[in-house]
C-alpha cells in the first residue's frame, strides 16, 4: 500500500465505518482495500497526539466523557461504557479506562499560569482535573450552563429562582444557599450541598465575561465529544473494548488535523 493510499484509507475510515471506507476507496482510486484491510490499518497505525508548541501555551482545558457502544455476544442487551477526553484550545485527546494517559498528555504540554479547568459536576472530570497541573496553577471554573440546569432543577418559585440564577452569575454562593435553606423539598437540600461541594469553583461569571478572563462553559469540550461520536457512534457500530483506545486515537488524530 503506497503512503497516498494509506493515507485515503485513513481519512475516509476516521468518518464512516470500514465497510463504507472500502466502498469509497474503490470508487475513487479503483482500487481495493477491504473493510478488514481497512480495519488492521486503524488498528496498527500509531497515530500521534497533538504536541503544543513552547510558543503556544495551553490556556485552557475542559474535561468531559462519552459513550460507547461495546460488542457483546449475539442475544445478548447492548452494553455502553464511558470514555473520556480532554479538549485544549491547542487540541484534544481521548482514551478508554485510561484516564492516566489524557493526564500524562496534559501535563507534558506548556501551559499557561493558570491554567483554567473547566468542568461540569461529576466527580470523576474533577478527579481528573485535580491531577493536572499543581493546585497553584490551576484555576477550576464550574460550568455555569451545568450549574444554572441544575438550579432550575429546583424547581418552586420563579421569583426565587430567577433571584438565585442572578447571585450565582456573581459567584455569591452563601447568598444563593441562604435562599433554599428553608425549604425542606429534597431537591433543595441537594443544591445547597452541590453548591457547598462547588464552591471554590463557583467564579463571579459576569465579571470573567466582561473582562474576557477566561471561559466560563466547557462547551468546547461538549463539542468534541460530540465530534468523536459521529464516527464512533455510527448506526449500528458496535465495538471490542480492546480496540476503543486506537479507535478513539484515530479519530481524534482526525480531528486534530494531524493524520498524514
Amino acid at each position: 500500500m503506497t503512503p497516498y493510499l494509506e493515507a485515503c484509507c485513513l481519512h475516509l475510515s476516521a468518518n464512516v465505518s470500514y465497510e463504507n471506507a472500502a466502498t469509497e476507496v474503490a470508487f475513487l482510486t479503483g482500487i481495493a482495500v477491504s473493510a478488514s484491510t481497512q480495519q488492521r490499518l486503524v488498528q496498527g497505525y500509531e497515530f500521534a497526539a497533538p504536541s503544543v508548541r513552547p510558543e503556544s501555551l495551553i490556556t485552557e482545558v475542559a474535561v468531559d466523557g462519552g459513550k460507547v457502544r461495546l460488542r457483546t455476544p449475539e442475544g445478548e442487551e447492548s452494553c455502553w461504557r464511558d470514555y473520556k477526553a480532554i479538549v485544549s484550545d491547542q487540541g484534544m485527546v481521548a482514551n478508554f479506562q485510561n484516564n492516566g494517559a489524557l493526564i500524562d498528555w496534559t501535563n507534558q504540554q506548556p501551559h499557561s499560569i493558570p491554567l483554567t479547568c473547566l468542568g461540569d459536576g461529576h466527580d470523576g472530570i474533577w478527579n481528573i482535573i485535580q491531577q493536572i497541573a499543581s493546585e497553584p496553577e490551576r484555576r477550576e471554573v464550574l460550568d455555569w450552563y451545568h450549574l444554572n440546569e441544575n438550579l432550575h432543577k429546583v424547581g418552586g418559585s420563579r421569583k426565587r429562582l430567577d433571584l438565585a440564577e442572578k447571585l450565582l452569575w456573581q459567584g455569591k454562593v452563601d447568598e444563593t444557599i441562604a435562599l433554599f435553606t428553608d425549604l425542606k423539598l429534597k431537591q433543595a437540600q441537594n443544591f445547597c450541598n452541590y453548591l457547598r461541594k462547588h464552591q471554590h469553583r463557583i467564579v463571579n461569571y459576569d465579571y470573567y465575561q466582561a473582562e474576557g478572563i477566561c471561559s466560563i462553559g466547557s462547551g468546547m469540550v461538549e463539542s468534541g465529544i460530540k465530534q468523536i461520536d459521529r464516527r464512533i457512534q455510527i448506526s449500528g457500530a458496535q465495538w471490542k473494548a480492546e480496540n476503543v483506545p486506537q479507535v478513539l486515537a484515530h479519530r481524534t488524530a482526525y480531528i486534530n488535523g494531524i493524520i498524514s
